[in-house]
């Protein structure tokens, strides 16, 4: 058994589980910030550039979350890992599989 596939032959699937609801509470919330600030034209007009990072960061905790989804339902953390779309996760988390 390799490091990669020990991650899904523990128990750790209720808690990847968990930590992928966690996530995608922090994305509803920083969703719910982005929409506030935005309600103000002026501030998001002044701070556009800055409101992209938003998006960013919903999609990283979409990716994150999607991850510990698969992880939880058993897939090895190798197939988990591969339907990652932002390449800059996928390559950071792929290097840390790396190191297991």
């Amino acid at each position: 058994m390799t490091g990669s596939d020990a991650l899904t032959e523990d128990r750790t699937g209720p808690l990847c589980a968990a930590i992928a609801v966690e996530i995608r509470e922090v994305r509803s919330l920083i969703d719910g910030l982005a929409t506030l600030l935005a309600a103000d034209a002026r501030f998001a007009a002044d701070y556009l550039e800055q409101f992209q990072t938003f998006d960013l960061i919903a999609q990283r905790a979409d990716e994150s979350a999607a991850v510990l989804d698969r992880l939880a339902a058993g897939q090895s953390a190798s197939d988990a890992i591969a339907p990652v779309r932002l390449t800059a996760v996928h390559t950071r988390l792929h290097a840390a599989l790396a190191e297991i």
